[in-house]
């Protein structure tokens, strides 16, 4: 039985709440929907699906696969002993955060990997990612790994309905941005930044989300 009410005319919904922001990349978060659920969202012209977990990111992918016009993100923590299974699968990985995992990276990947280091911008110990003060060092210490491309950095805020609170996020995210652009690695252009979901995406784009991860806002 299909769920979805009316996913193209809730991605339409979505795109005029940011038709001020013309180059923001819309990314669903796939991760409560399933394999055949997931075509309805191919069938509503997205091209940008994202998973959490490993399993599930598998599966949709084998299913659809052969849709060469679809990127792939993975969002969520990747355990090092499964890196081997997704990274060559991958067109962009949001949550770097340690050496590890890194050094996982460049040993199994072919093709240098799109990556956005994570940060825990509210400092949410539920949360992945490295601390803001962390993130320069860290970027500093992938210079070896030629695998790897970080893009940009990423971040999950801390649920809120605080406007205030959100919006110094990202204008805390935007100026860790520019601070890193301004180093000017040439493994690190960070040109994006990964942020917004569903509660907070309009802010998000306020302060230069290239990428915004929705799920819930499209399928109601």
């Amino acid at each position: 039985m299909v769920i979805f009410m009316d996913i193209k005319g809730q991605l339409n919904k979505v795109k005029e709440t940011i038709k001020d922001y013309p180059d923001v990349r819309i990314v669903a978060a796939t991760k409560y929907i399933t394999v055949e659920q997931t075509k309805e969202l191919l069938d509503a012209g997205i091209r940008d699906l994202g998973e959490n977990r490993t399993d599930s990111f598998l599966e949709k992918y084998e299913a659809y696969k052969d849709h060469d016009d679809i990127t792939w993100h993975f969002f969520g923590v990747l355990q090092t002993r499964k890196v081997r299974s997704v990274i060559d699968k991958i067109d962009y990985l949001h949550s770097l955060d340690n050496l590890s995992l890194a050094n996982e990276i460049n040993k199994r990947r072919t093709t240098p990997l799109k990556c956005f280091v994570q940060v825990n911008v509210s400092s949410d110990p539920n949360k992945s990612g490295i601390d803001e003060t962390k993130v320069i060092p860290f970027i500093k210490s992938l210079s070896k790994y030629e695998n790897i491309e970080i893009v940009g950095l990423m971040t999950i805020a801390r649920f809120t309905f605080d406007q205030d609170l959100l919006e110094g996020y990202f204008e805390t995210m935007q100026a860790l941005k520019e601070e890193v652009q301004a180093l000017n690695l040439p493994y690190a252009p960070c040109t994006e930044l990964s942020m917004g979901m569903s509660n907070d995406y309009k802010y998000a784009v306020k302060y230069g989300a290239t990428m915004i991860r929705l799920g819930r806002v499209l399928l109601s």
